[in-house]
C-alpha cells in the first residue's frame, strides 16, 4: 500500500480523498492554486504545494507542475479526484513516464471512453444497446445539420470530450440546429480543448441511470448496482438516489451485465461508471462511461457501506477487489443535494463571495455532508461554486426523503445565494416524491419549484424586530462595559421614561417591501405592534446566530444572522432575508446609467450577438458572457434600441459592469 499519495484536485472531492487516505495511514500532499492557498483541501492535506495562478489553465490544469509536486514530495501515487485531469490521458501517460502511480483506469481505457463517439463503437461491437445518432468524425456544420434532419427532431448535440453538461444543446428544429451547434463548439472548445461533437437522438422523458463498475489488474469486475441521476437542470444533476427508484431486479442485472461488459471491453481498471439514458419503458441505451470516481458516488458508498475511496487506493496498488459480485448487496435508500452557490430564480446564475455564516446539520448514521469549504471561506469566480454535498440515508426512500427535508431545513448559508430553498421544494414536489422521474422533472415542475415571491410572514417580520431589539441591548451593555461608568442609567436601552415607557420604530425592508414594526418595552421583554396585532414578545440568543423566541406564548427556535444592513432570518427551514432602514438616512435609488445592463458575474465577453444601432425585440440576444464555464445569454429587458457596447470579445468583465448601453422604446 502506498505511504503517501498527491491529490490533483481541489475542494469537496479533494477534502473527501484526504478523509480515506488519513483513515488507512496515508499521508497526503495537497496542491493549490494561488485563490486557494488558504483553502480547506490545503489545511487538511499533511503538505501542500502551490501549482500557479487561480485559472485553472495556470494551475490545475498543468500536468507538468503536478508531476513536479508529486516528485518533489515523494508522492508514490496521484489521485485525480474528478474534472480537470481526471480523464487527461496525457496526464496518466506522464504519471506513468515518471514512475508515479495513476490511480485510475489504464491510458488505453481512458482513451478509449474519453471520445463518446469513439467510445460508441467500442460499445456497439461489444454488443452493448445505443441511442440512435452520429458519433462520426466529419464534422462540417451541414453535413451535421444532415445528419440531424435524418435521424428527426429533437436532437440532442454533445460534446464528444464533453461532460457535467458543458458543450451539450437539445435543438426542436432543423432552423435552430446551425446556431446550437456553434455555440455547443465555443462551450467545447472553452472547457475541453476540442469542439467534436456528436448528434443523438433526443428521447422524450427519459431517465438517466448510471451503474457504478469497478475493476482491478487480476481481471475481476463488479457493478455496485445503479444510481438516478434523472433530476437535472441544463444537463447537470441537481439530486441523486440510489438504488433507482421502481427498478425491477431482472433490469437491474439486465443493465449491470451490460455496464460490466462495457467495462471488460476496455480492460476496466478501477472506479467507472457507465451512463445509460432509460426510457419509461425500460429500454436503455449506451451513454458514455466516465472514467473517474463521481460526483455523486456516496450515495452508492452510503447502500453498500463501502468506501469507493478505499478500493480505489487498494486496486491503484495491485491488489484485488475486496469483495466479489455475489457478495455485494443494497441496504435502504440514499439522497444526494447539491448545495451550490446560485440563484434559482435568476436561472441557476453561479454567486460568488464570502460564506459570512455556513452552518450545515450534524453529521449522524443517517446524514453526510462532503464539502471543500468553512464559513469565512470565498466562493471564487475561478472555479465550480458548489458548497457541498448533502447526503441522507435511511431504510426505505419516504423515510430518506423525510431526513433530506430536514437537512436542508437544517442548512444555514449567509454570504452567497444558494439553491437550499429550491432543492428543499424539488424534494417535496409531489412528482419526485412519487419517483415520476425523468430529465425535465424541472421544467415540468415549473409552478411548484419557482413560486411567485411569497411576502415573508408576519411571524417573520416579528423575530427580525425582536432581534434587532436585542442586538440593540446587547450593544448597549457591551458599551457600558467599555464606559468610564459602566453603571451609569444612561447606558441602558430598557425604554424606561419618567412618566411611562418608550417606543420605538422598527423599520424593515423585505424585497421592495417595507414596514414597520413598533415595540414597547417591558419589564420581562417588548410589546410588538404590527398590522394592527399587538403581540408580547421575549427572547435571548443562545449562540451567535441561534435565537429563542418566545411569541405571544408560542415559544421557537430560529436563527438570525445579520450581515451589514441585511437580516438573515431562518425559521421553519425557511429562509427569509429582511434590510434594517435607519429612518434618518434613506439611501437614493442611484444604480448606474439608465438603460444599462450589467454583468451579473465575473466573466469573459465572448461574442456579440446584436448589431450596434439595431432595435431588437424583449428577449432578444445582445451577447454571450462566459463565466463559470459555462456561456449565459444576456437579453434584451425590452424592446429598444442598442446603441453601444462597453467590451469587445475576449474582454474580461468584472461583477456589475455595465455591458450594453441599450434604449428602451418609450411606452
Amino acid at each position: 500500500m502506498f505511504t503517501k499519495i498527491l491529490i490533483a484536485n481541489r475542494g469537496e472531492i479533494a477534502c473527501r480523498v484526504i478523509k480515506t487516505a488519513r483513515r488507512m495511514g496515508i499521508r497526503t500532499v495537497a496542491v493549490y492554486s494561488e485563490a486557494d492557498a488558504g483553502a480547506r483541501h490545503v489545511r487538511l492535506a499533511d503538505e501542500a504545494v502551490c501549482i500557479g495562478a487561480p485559472p485553472p489553465k495556470e494551475s490545475y490544469l498543468v500536468a507538468d507542475r503536478i508531476i513536479a509536486a508529486a516528485l518533489a514530495t515523494g508522492a508514490q501515487a496521484v489521485h485525480p479526484g474528478y474534472g480537470f485531469l481526471s480523464e487527461n490521458e496525457e496526464f496518466a501517460e506522464a504519471c506513468e513516464r515518471n514512475g508515479i502511480v495513476f490511480i485510475g483506469p489504464p491510458v488505453f481505457a481512458i482513451r478509449a471512453m474519453g471520445s463518446k463517439s469513439e467510445a460508441k463503437k467500442l460499445m456497439e461491437k461489444a454488443g452493448v444497446p445505443l441511442t440512435p445518432g452520429y458519433h462520426g468524425d466529419k464534422q462540417e456544420p451541414e453535413f451535421l445539420r444532415q445528419q440531424a434532419d435524418k435521424i428527426g427532431y429533437p436532437v440532442l448535440i454533445k460534446a464528444a470530450a464533453g461532460g457535467g453538461g458543458k458543450g451539450m444543446r437539445a435543438v426542436d428544429r432543423s432552423e435552430d440546429f446551425l446556431d446550437a451547434l456553434a455555440s455547443c463548439k465555443r462551450e467545447a472548445l472553452s472547457s475541453f480543448g476540442d469542439q467534436h461533437v456528436l448528434i443523438e437522438k433526443y428521447l422524450q422523458r427519459p431517465r438517466h441511470i448510471e451503474i457504478q463498475v469497478f475493476g482491478d489488474r487480476h481481471g475481476n469486475c463488479v457493478y455496485l448496482f445503479e444510481r438516478d441521476c434523472s433530476v437535472q437542470r441544463r444537463h447537470q444533476k441537481v439530486v441523486e438516489e440510489a438504488p433507482a427508484p421502481n427498478m425491477p431486479p431482472e433490469r437491474r442485472a439486465a443493465m449491470g451485465k451490460a455496464a460490466v461488459d462495457a467495462a471488460k471491453a476496455v480492460g476496466y481498471v478501477g472506479a467507472g461508471t457507465v451512463e445509460f439514458i432509460v426510457n419509461q419503458d425500460g429500454s436503455f441505451y449506451f451513454m458514455e462511461m466516465n472514467t473517474r470516481l463521481q460526483v455523486e458516488h456516496p450515495v452508492t458508498e452510503m447502500i453498500t457501506g463501502l468506501d469507493l475511496v478505499e478500493w480505489q487506493l487498494k486496486v491503484g496498488a495491485g491488489e484485488t477487489l475486496p469483495l466479489q459480485q455475489e457478495q455485494l448487496t443494497i441496504r435502504g435508500h440514499a439522497l444526494e443535494a447539491r448545495i451550490y452557490a446560485e440563484d434559482p430564480d435568476k436561472g441557476f446564475l453561479p454567486s460568488i463571495g464570502k460564506l459570512i455564516h455556513l452552518a450545515p446539520p450534524a453529521e449522524t448514521l443517517h446524514v453526510r455532508v462532503d464539502t471543500g469549504v468553512e464559513q469565512d471561506d470565498e466562493i471564487s469566480p475561478h472555479y465550480d461554486p458548489m458548497i457541498a454535498k448533502l447526503i441522507v440515508w435511511d431504510e426505505t426512500r419516504e423515510r430518506a426523503l423525510a431526513r433530506m427535508l430536514q437537512a436542508l431545513a437544517d442548512y444555514r448559508v449567509v454570504g452567497v445565494s444558494n439553491n437550499i430553498g429550491f432543492l428543499s421544494r424539488l424534494v417535496a414536489c409531489p412528482a419526485f416524491a412519487q419517483a415520476d422521474l425523468d430529465t425535465g422533472l424541472i421544467e415540468r415542475e415549473r409552478a411548484f419549484l419557482f413560486p411567485e415571491s411569497v411576502e415573508p410572514p408576519a411571524e417573520a417580520w416579528l423575530v427580525a424586530a425582536l432581534a434587532e431589539l436585542i442586538h440593540d441591548q446587547a450593544y448597549a451593555a457591551a458599551e457600558a462595559v467599555e464606559s468610564p461608568d459602566p453603571h451609569s442609567p444612561w447606558h441602558a436601552r430598557d425604554g424606561w421614561r419618567l412618566n411611562g415607557t418608550a417606543r420605538r420604530e422598527i423599520r424593515l425592508r423585505a424585497g421592495e417591501t417595507e414596514k414597520i414594526v413598533n415595540a414597547g418595552y417591558g419589564a420581562d421583554g417588548f410589546t410588538l405592534e404590527f398590522e394592527g396585532q399587538t403581540t408580547t414578545a421575549a427572547g435571548r440568543f443562545t449562540g451567535s446566530t441561534e435565537l429563542r423566541v418566545d411569541l405571544g406564548g408560542r415559544r421557537i427556535n430560529v436563527t438570525v444572522v445579520s450581515a451589514n444592513e441585511r437580516r438573515h432570518v431562518f425559521i421553519d427551514g425557511v429562509s427569509f432575508i429582511f434590510s434594517a432602514i435607519d429612518p434618518l438616512f434613506h439611501a437614493g435609488s442611484g444604480g448606474g446609467a439608465e438603460g444599462g445592463l450589467t454583468a451579473p458575474m465575473p466573466g469573459k465577453v465572448i461574442a456579440l450577438i446584436a448589431a450596434v444601432g439595431a432595435r431588437v425585440e424583449k428577449g432578444a440576444a445582445l451577447l454571450i458572457l462566459e463565466a463559470m464555464k459555462m456561456e449565459h445569454t444576456i437579453a434584451a429587458p425590452a424592446a429598444g434600441l442598442v446603441k453601444a457596447f462597453h467590451f469587445n470579445v475576449g474582454e474580461q468583465v468584472s461583477d456589475g459592469a455595465e455591458l450594453v448601453e441599450f434604449v428602451p422604446d418609450s411606452k
